[in-house]
């Protein structure tokens, strides 16, 4: 990638639509622009004015849109240059016969996050801020969203400078003791730099801590829905999404495949997978079904396991109790609605909720349950939560903390005061790593690929 290129794209979806972008940056972009666009406003092409016109072919003066454009002068920009978009019909067509112009006028095309990688290396974003960009696209609730929207706007690089500035404030004091070794290190200057950097670890360690409930805000869980025939699976799947999407019968093994379906639990994106009742048969579409039903348990985050309340706990469900071992689980007693017949074993415990697919009792209390299970009694509430929610920055972190632990534990050692430097400068460049200052080359490549163009 050549910062000095004038990059163009198609920002919006492919498809026909209300409206079309064609999105410019670089030196060229207002000259590009000019070639090919006719404004019907006087005053010519403003900086952050919206511009009336028409797309023309420079060289026949063929009409190929109307249009608008915005022309934003850099620095005050996404990308920090000369910033041009021109926004026209949505068709398919029209859209990409503009930007074949655009090419033709010395553009050339985009790579996949491109616009997004120049604001990060034009210091307009972090590296954090710059793949939270392509988080609020793919956020799937509204919590994720928040989740997203604030480490666009920058609120987890804030609480990543409070280490940062723990370990640059550590490593001055140290390096300047080496500097002037006649200033002997006493118990006043090591309480000094550990008050420092104490903060900065427990940061460090909320930070961490956080991971788990970021990650599930951020890419959702897979909640496998278990349990033999006829105990009310398909109906508690269709319950949950509030919608009559699979099949329900009173005849025994009326599922027969895996239905995946994606809902929003209090904020948290569930994928919810209803399972073929688990039970011996000798139908062999049945057999199928329980065998998909047995290797779905395994992979899943969380299992549902449905039994029925009215009934007495058999050992078709104590088998089902042994193939979900150790698995993360609920124990959902349904048909509350009737007498309550069903012992359940205490080993191994787990939590038990009792609902109604009929009367819909106990659901809400169920879905408190999965939201639970996950987010360790984290408000969900992503308007009030920050936190790391990426695996990159959860591993660069842990490698700050051990360094960070191992500098106060060799200073408390009194070890060689030429030796504490190290540990400090590994933690701050795994700090950097999280906000891109210390990140390699092909890192960031890896990171931006995974953009759609246009972004």
């Amino acid at each position: 990638m050549y910062l000095h290129d004038t990059i163009a794209a198609i920002s919006t979806p492919v498809g026909e639509g209300g409206i079309g972008i064609v999105r410019i940056s670089g030196a060229a972009s207002l000259p590009i622009a000019r070639s090919i666009f006719r404004a019907k406003t006087n005053g010519g092409l403003k900086s952050h004015r919206f511009s009336y016109g028409a797309v023309l072919h420079p060289a026949t003066g063929d009409l190929i849109d109307e249009a608008m454009l915005v022309f934003m002068k850099g620095p005050n920009s996404y990308t920090r240059e000369d910033v041009v978009e021109i926004q026209c019909h949505g068709g398919t067509l029209v859209v990409s016969r503009i930007l074949s112009l655009v090419l033709t006028e010395g553009a050339r095309l985009a790579e996949p996050g491109e616009f997004t990688k120049r604001a990060f290396l034009n210091g307009r974003i972090d590296l954090v801020q710059a793949e939270a960009v392509m988080d609020v696209i793919a956020s799937r609730t509204d919590a994720a969203l928040a989740l997203a929207q604030h480490q666009r706007e920058g609120l987890l690089s804030k609480r990543i400078d409070i280490v940062k500035d723990g370990i640059l404030y550590a490593l001055a004091y140290v390096e300047a003791l080496i500097d002037f070794p006649e200033e002997d290190i006493d118990v006043a200057v090591e309480s000094d730099v550990l008050g420092r950097v104490t903060p900065a670890l427990a940061e460090l360690t909320a930070l961490i801590d956080g991971f788990d409930e970021g990650r599930v805000l951020r890419d959702g869980v897979s909640v496998v829905i278990a349990g033999k025939p006829n105990v009310g699976k398909s109906s508690l799947l269709n319950t949950l999404l509030k919608e009559k999407r699979a099949i329900v019968t009173a005849v025994p093994g009326t599922t027969r495949d895996v239905i995946e379906e994606v809902v929003n639990i209090n904020g948290l994106p569930v994928k919810l997978l209803d399972t073929a009742g688990i039970r011996e048969s000798e139908d062999q579409v049945e057999q199928e079904g329980v065998r998909l039903s047995l290797d779905r348990i395994p992979k899943a985050d969380l299992v549902l396991f449905v039994v029925d309340g009215s009934g007495p706990f058999t050992g078709e469900d104590e088998a089902i109790m042994r193939a979900i071992g150790s698995k993360s689980l609920i124990v959902v007693r349904n048909k509350s609605d009737l007498p309550a017949r069903a012992v359940l074993p205490a080993d191994p415990p787990a939590p038990s909720v009792a609902i109604s697919t009929l009367t819909g009792a106990g659901i809400s209390e169920l879905r408190d349950a999965i939201t639970a299970a996950f987010m360790h009694g984290h408000a969900i509430d992503g308007r009030e939560f920050v936190a790391v929610s990426r695996a990159r920055h959860r591993d660069a972190l842990l490698k700050a903390r051990v360094s960070l632990r191992n500098f106060v534990s060799n200073m408390q050692a009194g070890v060689n005061m030429e030796l504490l430097p190290v540990d400090l400068r590994e933690a701050l460049d795994a700090v950097g790593e999280v906000t891109g200052e210390t990140t390699a080359d092909d890192v960031l490549d890896r990171i931006f690929s995974s953009f759609c163009i246009g972004k």
